[in-house]
């Protein structure tokens, strides 16, 4: 495929993003009761299949930029990748519910992918900069501060709500790493994301600014998702297809739309040419 088709590909996240929010309509998800536990896990199996998706469309968004022949190709490559990533992750929880039948331990192999999704999309968001030529643009004040205030003010809310009364129990250090890891990591990379964003009229005359927005909504909706998870797994209130499933789904479905849409910047440029 040389190009991506992009009205299919959008399509087909939408119809996987409505399919998928119907179901867990029908699972009574507020509802954490056992009864219906093997059915919201089957669930928590299937909605990965938009990360799958979004990340094989990714990579071929990244192949008509040249792959790792280009430093947009090589940028859309790392984030399909974390995309990818995250799948896994879903996986290993998902067979630890579905065929171990045990409690999915945190942390575990899934933090493989989960952590090191986090590592791929800020080298992801890196590479986007010095696509976009942004070390002058850095140095300006308004988007200087813009990129430091807005993570700030994440890893602010993280702290007040979630780490202020944290116990720090140094015999289990993978935890408390992950614990603390996560927003660190999903702050600097929101905070590189508002870079390229202030900096993408640079980039091609302006016209990655939508999928650029779109990446940075996704990227804040993570890390959204990712508090919430550990918020909710620190007091025990944590369950599979309960809403902060749905956090982790839009978060995937809109990181879909917008490597989709580096496609079609890409194609656009063709056809003016």
């Amino acid at each position: 495929m040389k190009y991506l088709n992009h009205r299919v590909s959008s399509l087909v996240t939408a119809i996987l993003f409505i399919v998928l929010f119907v179901w867990w309509l029908s699972l009574s998800p507020f509802d954490s009761s056992p009864e219906n536990e093997h059915a919201r896990f089957v669930w928590g199996a299937f909605y990965q299949l938009i990360a799958i998706w979004g990340g094989i469309s990714g990579l071929i968004a990244a192949s008509v930029w040249g792959g790792g022949k280009s430093i947009i190709g090589k940028s859309l490559l790392m984030l399909s990748c974390g995309l990818l990533l995250q799948a896994f992750g879903q996986s290993v929880y998902s067979f630890y519910n579905l065929f171990a039948q045990v409690e999915a331990p945190y942390p575990s192999l899934g933090d493989v992918g989960f952590f090191g999704s986090v590592l791929f999309y800020i080298y992801g968001a890196i590479l986007l900069i010095k696509a976009s030529g942004s070390n002058v643009s850095m140095r300006r004040i308004p988007s200087l501060a813009i990129a430091i205030i807005f993570p700030v003010l994440m890893l602010l809310f993280s702290y007040l709500e979630f780490l202020q009364e944290y116990e720090i129990d140094w015999a289990y250090p993978l935890q408390v790493f992950l614990d603390f890891g996560y927003p660190l990591g999903q702050a600097f990379y929101v905070s590189l994301a508002i870079v390229v964003l202030v900096s993408s009229y640079r980039i091609l005359g302006g016209i990655m600014r939508l999928p650029i927005i779109m990446l940075l909504i996704a990227l804040v909706a993570q890390y959204f998702a990712d508090f919430n998870f550990l918020f909710q797994f620190s007091r025990e209130t944590w369950y599979v297809a309960g809403y902060g499933d749905i956090l982790y789904m839009l978060a995937y479905t809109v990181m879909a739309l917008g490597l989709i849409q580096f496609g079609v910047v890409y194609k656009r440029m063709r056809t003016d040419i």
